[in-house]
Parts: C-alpha cells; structure tokens; sequence
C-alpha cells in the first residue's frame, strides 16, 4: 500500500530535475524578451539586455561590440563618463516614400544600455564605427591601467 513516506531519493531527483529544466526554460524567455512592453507613442522603451553586447579586454585596450541590426550610426548614441559605457539611440520604423505600412510587428524602439567598464580608460582615445549591424567601441585603457611586466633579478 503506498503511504506519504514511502517516496524513494530517485522521486526527489526527478522532481528536482524536472525544476532546473523549468527553470532553464523560463530564463530563456526572460533574457529573450523586453523588459517592458509598455507602449509609448510609436514604440516601446525599456528594452533588457538589448543590444546584445560582448566587452573583451585586449591587452592594450577594452573592445565592445554590440548587435545592432538596422541602425545606422546616426541612430546610436555613445557616451563616456568615468568608468560608464553608455549606448542609446533609436530604431526607428518607418514606410519608404510612396508606400502605406498595413501591419507592422517590429515597433520603433528607443534603448539605453550601460556596462561599468572593468578598468580606467583614455576618453581621448575612444573610437566607434558600425558596419554590418555590429557596433563596434574601441577603448584605449589609461597609462595606469595597463599591465606591467616585472622583471626579477638573482638574489
């Protein structure tokens, strides 16, 4: 007859298996979608984790690239301030000239995103450029900031 405690370990690692699963499952929607869905005028703002972006360190300087498909680099913004990186812009959406839109499933959106950079970096040096829908900021680190390498003598 079964009872309440007859329940073997092998219950309890399925159920907990079939929980990070679940799990697993959620985040995934979560990291794919808007953070808001909230409507205001011709878009919606509050994008999470939009652009998608990689921050490497190369050695000499800190590299950030960020998928942007579709804008152009009058539609991005980059600002620097101390140790903040800072993207924004819009993607607008609009008909070509002559033509009337009849069903439109991609908003214009307007985002804002900002890494704390690992490391102090020279503003005097930073570029950007985008090309093909990926932006990309180079950002030279400051003379304090760069790796040193020391030299050992004998004793």
């Amino acid at each position: 007859m079964w009872s309440r405690w007859n329940v073997g370990w092998n219950d309890f690692d399925d159920m907990f298996s079939a929980m990070s699963q679940l799990r697993t499952y959620m985040d995934k929607v979560f990291d794919d979608a808007p953070a808001s869905r909230a409507w205001e005028g011709r878009g919606f703002s509050g994008l999470g984790g939009w652009p998608r972006a990689n921050l490497t360190d190369t050695g000499a300087s800190i590299s950030v690239t960020a998928e942007v498909p579709g804008l152009t680099e009058t539609d991005i913004k980059v600002s620097l301030n101390q140790d903040v990186l800072t993207l924004s812009g819009q993607r607008p959406i609009e008909a070509p000239k002559g033509y009337s839109t009849h069903r439109q499933e991609r908003p214009s959106v307007e985002f804002s995103r900002s890494f704390s950079l690992p490391c102090r970096v020279n503003p005097e040096h930073a570029g950007a450029a985008v090309k093909n829908g990926i932006l990309t900021v180079t950002l030279e680190k400051a003379a304090d900031a760069m790796p040193r390498q020391i030299s050992v003598k004998a004793a």
